[in-house]
This record gives C-alpha cells, structure tokens and sequence, in this order.
C-alpha cells in the first residue's frame, strides 16, 4: 500500500499483528493498519488499545479504490 512502510511499524502486543502507519505521518496522530485473518484492522494511533475497524479483502479494495480515485481530483 503506497504511503506505508515496514519502519513505521509496530507489533500489537495482544495479537500478533504488525500496525502500519504512513510515512508522510507528521504527528502521532494517525491512523494505523494491519492485516488479520479475515482482512484489514484499521485502529487510531492515539488509542491503541480502542476500538477498531475491520474490513473484508473486497471491502478494503473498493475503500482504496475510492481513496486513489479522490486523490487523483476524480470525485465530484
């Protein structure tokens, strides 16, 4: 995923989930993700230990999907 990096990450101490953070990340108060048996783990890096967001494989792409096309200028 463009953007994450394999030294911004951080091994969940609960799970053995390894958390990506951005890399364009200027402060601590990004979001987080890793990857779980049933697909992506989103978490708040000011609260690790608080709640989560969970997306299937199919989810996710289309998350992404729409993320690029915004970036790109292509919404609305």
């Amino acid at each position: 995923m463009p953007g994450l990096g394999e030294e911004d990450s951080v091994t969940d101490g609960r799970e053995n989930l390894i958390w990506r953070k951005s890399r364009f990340c200027a402060s601590n108060a990004c979001i987080e993700v890793a990857t779980g048996a049933d697909g992506q783990l989103v978490r708040d890096s000011t609260d690790p230990d608080g709640p989560r967001l969970s997306f299937d494989s199919t989810s996710w792409a289309l998350f992404i999907a729409a993320v690029r096309h915004d970036e790109q200028g292509l919404s609305g």
